[in-house]
């Protein structure tokens, strides 16, 4: 996932970078889309991951699911999207689906609390 990241903001900044302002606006756009309003920013993300999965987006996707775990959507939750989005979708989706529950294991065990062991009390 850091190495997403990692590319993801680089490729961004080179866009934004290029001063062009009509890819500005675009990406202030999108920024703002997934920001609270009449629907909380969770809602959002969820509509962006369902429909990110009916695209067939995989970076979106990926994108997606970090946003929505980083706001407390829980496995069940986003098991729940992925069924919306395999009916609206299709079969179609399914090897996207496959990659989406591999990346949200990911996002999960980075996201959850480590055991911490005897030895780093001492």
């Amino acid at each position: 996932m850091d190495e997403f990241d990692h590319y993801r903001a680089e490729m961004n900044e080179k866009l934004l970078g290029s001063n062009h302002l009509g890819i500005k606006r675009f990406f202030a756009l999108d920024t703002q889309a997934y920001e609270d309003g009449a629907l909380d920013k969770r809602t959002k993300e969820l509509l962006g991951l369902v429909a990110s999965t009916v695209l067939r987006c995989d970076d979106c996707i990926t994108y997606h699911i970090k946003q929505c775990a980083n706001a407390g959507v829980t496995r069940l939750q986003f098991l729940d999207a992925f069924n919306v989005a395999l009916v609206v979708g299709g079969s179609i989706t399914i090897p996207h689906l496959r990659r989406a529950i591999d990346r949200l294991d990911q996002v999960l065990d980075n996201l959850a609390p480590r055991p911490i062991s005897p030895h780093e009390h001492e």
